[in-house]
């Protein structure tokens, strides 16, 4: 059974930082291109950023130069580390893993921004 298992959400002060966490199990996590989305309230759900097996790295335009995403094979965990946090980047955020025709989602960690 693959599970993806998020941690590290939480209520920050705009500018401050956050780490989000995501352990993968049932796959073969090097094989994976791993991914963090997020949904704001009325929104659709959009990429962040994705890691490819080879630590190619791809990031929205609304993130670059403030969030960071690394993986540790050995671990088959995924984190994104965010700075400068911003009321805009408010939301649920989702970690997904994508293999051929496979594609799993994490149940997803609530980020508020807010003062």
């Amino acid at each position: 059974q693959v599970q993806l298992v998020e941690s590290g959400g939480g209520l920050v002060q705009p500018g401050g930082s956050l780490t989000l966490s995501c352990e993968a199990s049932g796959i073969i996590f090097s094989q994976y291109t791993m991914g963090w989305y997020r949904q704001a309230p009325g929104k659709q759900r959009e990429m962040v950023v994705i890691i490819e097996t080879d630590g190619r790295t791809n990031s929205a335009d609304s993130v670059k130069g403030r969030f960071a995403i690394s993986r540790d094979n050995a671990m088959a965990t995924v984190t994104l580390q965010i700075y400068s946090l911003k009321p805009e980047d408010t939301a649920v955020y989702y970690c997904n893993a994508k293999f051929d025709f496979a594609n799993y989602w994490g149940q997803g960690t609530q980020v508020t921004v807010s003062s």
